[in-house]
């Protein structure tokens, strides 16, 4: 999943949040100097992320794209289920999402010197252009997909797949639905775990 699902399945545990958050930037083990509940987030994050991929609507979306985005079809699909999750977040949660993405940005400004470099370098872009608001418009996704294929250095074709979000919009959305109540039961179980 993409950064929206994974700030929303930390469920409201701001620290759990930021290492949900983070966790793409912590190479390994290499988290052990961080407060416990971030380390809790960065585990849950991997285990998602782990779940995700082995699961068969993903895959069964990501296989849609794999003619047109090759390799990077997984990645394209977590960014298209943060379309959904944002189109449909009333579907999720009561808290308004301009609320949520609100307090998560002052999460982040709170606690800025504790997070990894990656993430301070990204965070003033997030923040700008306000990513995880716009996720809810096919516009944003389409602005987060070229900027994943700049930094792929223009060799991926991210920067076209919101064509094929286009083709096959309502038949990706039915698949999110389906797999995120999964997710989501999987990760209320391995927070309560951890």
């Amino acid at each position: 999943m993409n950064f929206l699902a994974h700030i929303f399945l930390s469920f409201d545990n701001d620290e759990v949040s930021i290492g949900n958050f983070v966790a793409d930037s912590i190479r390994g083990n290499r988290y052990s100097h961080f407060p416990e509940q971030i380390q809790k987030g960065i585990i849950l994050h991997r285990a998602i992320d782990t779940y995700t991929d082995a699961h068969p609507i993903h895959r069964k979306s990501s296989k849609r794209l794999h003619a047109t985005q090759g390799h990077y079809s997984r990645v394209v699909v977590d960014v298209f289920y943060d379309h959904y999750l944002a189109k449909n977040w009333e579907d999720y949660s009561e808290e308004r999402l301009e609320t949520f993405v609100d307090r998560f940005y002052s999460l982040l400004h709170d606690n800025y010197e504790i997070l990894p470099e990656p993430t301070k370098k990204l965070m003033p872009y997030m923040i700008e252009d306000n990513w995880l608001l716009n996720y809810r418009q096919i516009e944003g996704i389409a602005q987060v997909l070229n900027g994943l294929y700049r930094r792929t250095g223009r060799r991926s074709k991210m920067d076209k797949a919101v064509i094929d979000l286009r083709k096959h919009y309502d038949l990706f959305e039915t698949e999110f639905h389906s797999f995120f109540k999964d997710l989501v039961i999987f990760s209320q179980k391995k927070y309560k775990d951890l």
